[in-house]
């Protein structure tokens, strides 16, 4: 082949790769866009088919609503929510609680403090090992959701009797150490999901509950500072924000009470689950 014919080839087929590869890096923000950093800051990207997920978020500007990677309206089909109205300065506040190790009973002293009443989302573990607290809970005027016994993937669990057991042994659990019925919500342990885990939920009479605000703070080991909680906590708060804590923090036993201060100076309330989900319905 003549030398100037290989040149050319040669400059065509640079050419060829400069293409895809802005092809590609376009691609790959698009992706990076359409994603949500979700509580560990995993990337999800959104969808709406059977397929197992985790729960993401993608932030926009400082105290503006985020999107999830499903919409709250697509949600509401299988009476599930994320977040509240945009209109609202309300505050959803849940706390997951896998074991207990010194922090609730703080927690619990400064919801009290600011009339705040959250909801709990308990696994067996914790029914088992704290039974007070639960008692506490509920004598205190805040509602305790399932968080599933064995705290599983649960969307690995295509059937409904499995999935029905790891709801039911909170359930009746909670009811010998309370002698009432568990509240009716749930929470997909570690987030993950599917729309037929949904469906069984709502079969169940449960309501699943996802979050709108969160941040790294279930390592016990690895607790974040003060600092580090209050520019997540406060510069992402937005209107009707469902807040997703762990009692395991104790990064959050020591700064409740005054990142609750915060928010009320903000000019927002907390109200119970039940307003969120008699609004959605």
């Amino acid at each position: 082949m003549p030398k100037k014919y290989r040149k050319g080839i040669g400059l065509l087929l640079v050419f060829a790769l400069m293409f895809a590869a802005g092809r590609g890096a376009a691609w790959l923000q698009i992706s990076r866009s359409n994603a949500g950093e979700s509580e560990d800051g995993a990337v999800s990207t959104f969808s709406m088919d059977n397929q197992s997920d985790n729960w993401g978020l993608g932030f926009g500007e400082s105290g503006s609503q985020p999107t999830g990677n499903v919409s709250a309206e697509e949600l509401k089909q299988y009476d599930a929510f994320y977040i509240g109205a945009p209109n609202e300065k309300v505050l959803y506040l849940t706390f997951d609680c896998g074991y207990e190790n010194g922090n609730t009973e703080p927690i619990l002293a400064a919801l009290k403090k600011h009339n705040a009443k959250a909801t709990f989302f308990v696994v067996g573990h914790f029914l088992e090992s704290a039974p007070e607290l639960v008692k506490t809970m509920v004598a205190e005027g805040h509602a305790v959701g399932n968080h599933t016994y064995h705290h599983p993937d649960m969307s690995s669990i295509a059937d409904l009797t499995s999935f029905q057991k790891e709801m039911d042994d909170v359930a009746n659990l909670f009811q010998e150490v309370t002698g009432e019925a568990i509240s009716p919500y749930y929470r997909p342990p570690q987030g993950k999901y599917n729309v037929e885990n949904m469906k069984m939920a709502q079969q169940l009479g449960y309501h699943t509950i996802f979050w709108s605000l969160a941040y790294v703070d279930w390592n016990a080991d690895a607790q974040p500072t003060k600092e580090e909680a209050f520019d997540k906590l406060i510069p992402r708060v937005h209107p009707g924000a469902v807040v997703l804590l762990h009692n395991t923090s104790q990064t959050n036993g020591e700064i409740l009470d005054e990142l609750l201060t915060k928010w009320e100076e903000m000019g927002y309330t907390f109200r119970p689950l039940s307003d969120l989900v008699a609004a959605g319905e």
